[in-house]
């Protein structure tokens, strides 16, 4: 999760303070998944949850691999 924030963090950074062009374009588009929405009907209780995305891109890839290094070097 951390990675994925991490790297959201570096997308947004990018499209601020990089000047249009094919690298901000290469670095920030972006691929969606979604799940949901899921309803759980408990008798008492019932409630949905969703949906939920997750948006991968270079940038988001680059996150977690950073966050990887730092907890492969910490354990």
């Amino acid at each position: 999760m951390l990675g994925l924030f991490l790297g959201g963090l570096l997308t947004k950074l990018f499209q601020v303070f990089l000047p249009a062009g094919v690298t901000v374009d290469f670095f920030t588009t972006s691929v969606q998944a979604s799940l949901g929405p899921l309803s759980v009907d408990l008798v008492s209780v019932a409630f949905v949850l969703g949906p939920l995305t997750v948006t991968l891109n270079v940038l988001t890839l680059v996150g977690i691999g950073i966050v990887a290094f730092f907890i492969r070097s910490w354990m």
